[in-house]
């Protein structure tokens, strides 16, 4: 993975429904359309250009049939959010575990084509000179790349740019580390030009609804770094609880509001997921979903899913991992609803802090409020996004439990219900119960956002997910632990070999989906 061929391949993307991709690459990249240095530079525009890619693919918004590759049949799946219908590659395909390359590599080849290259290219411009623009691009980049970490483990990142031809990975504890070193400048950059009344410059170029607030983009990395934060507790307690703490000690803290959410507002496109819901009818509601919320009678689903139209008024899920005959088998069970159907594609929630903090002050750290007041706080909070009523009674429910899935079409796929925790919050409870609690109504919480909740379910092993049916794996996933990550992609073995192997020998296993990554450690979580 070359500089000058990323280079030449994120620029190509960009002109080619202008011009097409010429050998005329050196003459088009130094003299843009043929407009100066000097007024091509006027009001930062050579630096603006690179932000709205790095926005517009941290998930794919168009076209759809990208994200559903880069997200949508992964860990949208793997997280119990959704499932499918449809029987791509007869039923052999990343939802029965037989993970497929030709998907798979549009996740790692979107990241660097835009986020990454984006990344780098502003900070070429930006660092030294226009540090307010290098901090931004710094806070999207570990917003677009730990997710790419943590879905493959080690990639390349301290080491992008360099044209050896050998490019080496870094290990994810590497990764985690830079990032953590990379919000530092961040928010203490954007804080210094806060503080001075500093007018912001990149107001134009700020597709988040933040407006190009220096105190919102801070408030935004601080929640990151909790997120990241709580990633490695298990693997390194220590670094976690002072990472979290030092989010939480800042002067603008971390999002308390729904105001203070990250998301992507686009004039133009709708999130990718309700084209392929609607239109295509390849995504449905999962019968985890159906379980979980429906047992619990949650209003929020109704903004979730639309009712089955197979079944009026019923919310019907489908299974993961199942035998699929035929497409109309399930295509008219519940597709994705009201929430997704917008153009604000919502990527941090308000109430993933609030629950990240009660997480961690039930682990003892100091979070600025007990895990009993946070956990509440996190539920009313998302009831507030969602325009649901009824919070009150939710958070005092200790009765309703998740419900048994039937699949009245084929009753083979039919479960008991596997989580058996209550709503409400119950001192007396163990930690272990405490902390399903909070990642079950994390987990509902965060939807749609796939990824997350994937690394949620993998870190902790909540909320409890049915098994598949189907496990077409050759032994490598485990039916019981389900996809650890994504094996490197195609197109690193093929111009990058050397590299790759590199990042085998950190991985610490073999590369394969039942690999577990540096945090994803064995044992229990307190």
């Amino acid at each position: 993975m070359k500089l000058n061929k990323i280079t030449k391949a994120a620029l190509c993307m960009s002109l080619l429904a202008a011009m097409g991709c010429t050998g005329d690459f050196e003459d088009i990249n130094t003299n843009p359309n043929g407009i100066t240095p000097e007024l091509f530079e006027q009001d930062f525009n050579h630096i603006k250009g690179g932000f709205a890619p790095m926005f517009n693919n941290i998930q794919v918004l168009t076209p759809e049939w990208v994200y559903q590759l880069q997200q949508g049949l992964n860990c949208d799946i793997w997280s119990g959010y959704m499932s499918t219908p449809t029987g791509f590659a007869g039923g052999i395909n990343n939802t029965t575990y037989s993970l497929v390359d030709g998907w798979n590599g549009f996740i790692w080849d979107y990241a660097y084509s835009n986020v990454m290259f984006n990344a780098y290219d502003i900070a070429q411009k930006s660092k030294g000179k226009y540090d307010q623009f290098y901090a931004l691009s710094l806070i999207l980049k570990v917003e677009g790349m730990h997710r790419l970490t943590d879905t493959f483990g080690p990639i390349i990142y301290s080491k992008f740019g360099t044209t050896d031809s050998t490019i080496e990975y870094d290990s994810q504890q590497e990764v985690y580390n830079q990032m953590f070193s990379e919000l530092d400048f961040a928010v203490a950059e954007l804080t210094k030009r806060e503080d001075a009344g500093e007018a912001s410059t990149f107001a134009t170029t700020d597709m988040s609804g933040y407006g190009g607030s220096y105190k919102a983009w801070a408030k935004f990395a601080n929640t990151l770094r909790l997120r990241l934060a709580m990633r490695i507790v298990k693997i390194n307690p220590a670094l976690a609880k002072t990472q979290a703490e030092k989010a939480i000690a800042h002067k603008y803290g971390v999002f308390t509001t729904n105001a203070d959410l990250f998301k992507v507002v686009s004039p133009v496109y709708t999130n990718p997921i309700a084209t392929i819901s609607g239109a295509w009818l390849d995504i449905r509601m999962s019968a985890d979903m159906e379980s979980i919320m429906g047992g619990y009678n949650d209003p929020r689903l109704a903004t979730y899913f639309d009712t089955s139209t197979q079944f009026p008024g019923q919310y019907k899920g489908v299974r993961t991992g199942i035998d699929i005959a035929a497409k109309s088998d399930h295509q008219d069970f519940s597709g994705i609803g009201a929430v997704v159907r917008s153009k604000e594609i919502v990527l941090f929630t308000t109430a993933e802090a609030y629950f990240l903090r009660a997480e961690g002050a039930l682990r003892g750290w100091n979070m600025g409020g007990d895990a009993k007041s946070l956990y509440e706080a996190g539920i009313a909070a998302s009831f507030e996004q969602r325009g649901a009523s009824g919070a009150a009674a939710y958070i005092a429910d200790n009765v309703k439990i998740a419900k048994a899935y039937v699949d009245p079409n084929f009753p083979v796929n039919n479960s008991p219900a596997l989580n058996n925790v209550t709503i409400a919050w119950d001192a007396a409870a163990t930690n272990e119960v405490k902390l399903q609690k909070i990642i079950t109504q994390k987990w509902i919480a965060g939807f749609p956002e796939g990824q997350e909740a994937w690394s949620d379910y993998r870190r902790t092993g909540y909320p409890k997910l049915f098994p598949v049916l189907k496990n077409y794996s050759g032994t490598t996933i485990t039916t019981e632990f389900g996809v650890r990550r994504i094996n490197f992609v195609q197109s690193e073995k093929a111009g990058n070999a050397g590299g790759v192997a590199t990042g085998v020998a950190k991985l610490g296993g073999a590369d394969n989906g039942g690999t577990r990554l540096w945090w994803d450690t064995t044992g229990a979580n307190f």
